[in-house]
């Protein structure tokens, strides 16, 4: 257990050295902390911190850095965040107009990864596999058009080939009937549903609307747990990973997986509010020189995906509990526009 001092004095230095990203000094530290101690007493708080693991001095220089341990305690125990700032000034007005969930959710990566200049990250929300309307469109002799709108407002558009030729007047007899009997229903529902009346229906009808109903599930399955990533090129500027080609070709490997991507964003999703993961203190997040600021978002009180920040360990952290904390609200408030 640290006593104030150290506490301050760890503070300090974690602060000083997010803001100059130099190893601190005992005498740089003396002038942050704001205490009046001899360097003596602050090298040897600097000692005990550095024991517990939480600074370390990296290669040859005197001043010290933090750990992903020394990180950690910052947040959880000495960070205060100011209501209504960020990027060091009053929070610019943003907001996130209602539109298509797809747009929402780009436009909200884009703005995480503006107001934070790291990368924003948003998993769109896992979509219903109900329909509100589908649509069938002759294009040519056995080849479709079939426009799929979800409840929410998504459309989705399929060609599909079929055995049978048919008529404009038979593609909207089969959409008027699954309109008027299947809208609002889950697709597997449906399915089910059609096994069961397939006796009663003309055949060729039938057989279409099987078809519909497989092309719909396919392409409702082809865009689940879409990531979203936006600003991946501001690591470029940022001296942490500048200096490093490794710590950037491994910040960008990640970025590709988006399979992995997802995994560490649904683990931060699984609680309330805004959650910090640094870099290297688990195996949440792999990489020593990432940290991920997240926050899940909802849709009519209904927790639906995740958005954050990933950048440097090295991050003002109450900047982005902020930015992410504000976006997840915006996004909410779009998506459960009506």
């Amino acid at each position: 257990m640290l006593d104030d001092r150290s506490k301050l004095l760890m503070k300090a230095l974690v602060e000083r050295y997010i803001a100059d990203g130099q190893p601190v000094g005992s005498r740089t530290l003396s002038k942050a902390s704001g205490l009046e101690l001899s360097p003596a007493t602050i090298r040897n708080v600097m000692s005990d911190l550095e024991d517990l693991g939480l600074i370390v001095s990296p290669h040859t220089s005197a001043g010290r850095v933090p750990t992903a341990r020394g990180y950690r305690l910052f947040v959880d125990t000495m960070l205060t965040v100011q209501p209504g700032h960020a990027q060091g000034g009053p929070f610019p007005s943003h907001s996130l107009a209602p539109d298509q969930p797809q747009k929402v959710i780009s436009n909200a990566a884009n703005l995480l990864s503006s107001l934070s200049q790291f990368v924003g990250v948003v998993i769109a929300p896992r979509r219903s596999s109900a329909f509100r309307h589908i649509e069938f469109l002759r294009l040519s002799e056995k080849r479709l058009l079939v426009i799929i709108v979800s409840p929410d407002g998504d459309v989705q558009n399929r060609v599909i080939y079929t055995e049978a030729d048919y008529s404009q007047s038979q593609l909207t007899e089969t959409a008027n009937f699954l309109n008027s009997n299947y809208m609002g229903l889950e697709i597997e529902e449906v399915r089910a549903r059609l096994q069961n009346e397939v006796e009663s229906l003309r055949g060729e009808i039938a057989t279409l609307m099987q078809a519909a109903v497989n092309v719909s599930s396919e392409a409702i399955n082809e865009t689940q747990d879409e990531v979203v990533i936006s600003g991946e090129r501001n690591l470029l500027s940022v001296s942490d990973f500048s200096s490093d080609m490794g710590h950037l070709r491994r910040a960008f490997e990640l970025f590709e997986q988006k399979a992995q991507l997802m995994r560490l964003l649904d683990v931060t999703g699984q609680a309330d509010g805004v959650r910090i993961f640094i870099g290297g203190e688990s195996q949440v997040v792999p990489f020593e020189d990432l940290s991920i600021v997240s926050s899940p978002y909802e849709v009519d009180g209904k927790v639906v995906g995740t958005l954050g920040v990933i950048g440097p360990t090295r991050m003002a952290y109450d900047r982005m509990i902020q930015i992410v904390d504000i976006t997840s609200k915006l996004v909410s408030n779009a998506l459960s526009h009506k």
